[in-house]
């Protein structure tokens, strides 16, 4: 619905004054007329006009006043940090109603800024808490003597202390993004390397955490990546040290929710403009249901399938996707859940070099 303009509304506050300026001169005119007929005095007629006029101000005042007295409540009781209150006559046609809409939206707005501060807090405060937990139980039991300093012992509080920076450099992501720091440095790069590497990373990485936790029950080494990349000399114009985060956390994500042994398949091709690109990652897990494809972007969300992530999965921190949205938003593209028969499919398009316009 388009907002009304500035001018003169037929319901506005300007109209409501100008008619009772013309029925306040309509009423002391016509009084006149029936003075000037009835020969009555004119000390009775201006005693009768002020009354008259001021029972019409008062009227009009107080269906005026009172919607500004309610607002101000509200205010005050946003102000406090109360925003389950709302104003009424936001159905009005006039500039109170306008101002009442205004509160309203202005309310939901802070409601849902509370809201998110308030699991934000409460998510990260869960998520130091585990590791933080695990550390501290392994520290204490060596220095009680329950168990020795040996390699097994550190190798368990290695992978805590991992996991703890993994979350730390997440949320340092998160605080540049808010911040709007981050520029990119975007340049052609071949994406059949470029993506082999990223694979290769992801493997050595899980190998990496399932020796330092001392066996294969904290990662995922089950599951096989493949890499379909058509035409093989396919090139791309990207930041790709943004784009690396887009499909490490991509993999990561696909990996957790795969079953054993299963396959996650990055595929990469050519998009309709110059070194454009289209990137997809599919899963064979349990895939998305419909209805959740808008929240899988958002922070800390995980998901409502009742068993989301395969064995080894440490359930992560629901960050990975929010922060591949982020670095897929810098380079001007989009990414979201698509259409798959089985598993979870992610596409992903980079629009490559801009034709600038004629």
């Amino acid at each position: 619905m388009t907002a009304p303009g500035p001018g003169l509304r037929p319901f506005s506050i300007k109209a409501k004054l100008g008619t009772l300026v013309v029925v306040s001169v309509f009423i002391t005119t016509g009084l006149v007329m029936v003075a000037m007929r009835t020969r009555t005095e004119l000390r009775f007629i201006t005693v009768f006009s002020v009354i008259a006029t001021l029972l019409i101000t008062q009227f009009v005042a107080h269906g005026l006043t009172a919607p500004l007295d309610e607002m101000r409540a509200v205010a005050r009781s946003i102000s406090h940090g109360d925003y389950t209150r709302r104003v009424s006559g936001a159905d009005r046609r006039d500039e109170l109603g306008d101002l009442a809409q205004t509160i309203n939206l202005m309310a939901d707005d802070l409601a849902a800024v509370d809201r998110h501060r308030k699991e934000l807090v409460a998510n990260v405060s869960h998520e130091l808490r585990t590791p933080i937990a695990a550390l501290r139980a392994v520290l204490e039991n060596v220095v009680d003597g329950v168990s020795a300093a040996d390699p097994e012992t550190m190798r368990t509080a290695l992978k805590q202390t991992e996991r703890l920076g993994r979350l730390v450099e997440t949320l340092l992501d998160l605080s540049r993004l808010d911040n709007g720091v981050v520029t990119l440095k975007a340049g052609r790069f071949e994406v059949w390397p470029y993506l082999s590497g990223v694979l290769k990373e992801a493997n050595l990485a899980a190998a990496h955490r399932r020796l330092s936790s001392g066996s294969g029950n904290h990662s995922r080494t089950d599951v096989h990546l493949h890499l379909d990349v058509s035409p093989p000399e396919l090139t791309a114009h990207a930041d790709a040290e943004r784009l690396h985060q887009v499909v490490a956390n991509l993999i990561d994500n696909a990996v957790k929710h795969s079953p054993p042994h299963g396959r996650v398949t990055v595929r990469a091709r050519r998009g309709a403009q110059p070194e454009s690109l289209h990137l997809e990652v599919t899963d064979e897990g349990p895939g998305i249901p419909e209805s959740e494809w808008h929240r899988v972007f958002e922070r800390f969300n995980r998901g409502d399938v009742s068993s989301p992530h395969g064995p080894g999965s440490d359930g992560g921190t629901g960050l990975g996707l929010a922060i591949a949205r982020w670095a897929v938003d810098l380079h001007g593209g989009r990414i979201g859940v698509a259409e798959s028969a089985r598993g979870c499919r992610i596409r992903v398009t980079l629009p490559g070099i801009r034709q600038p316009r004629g």
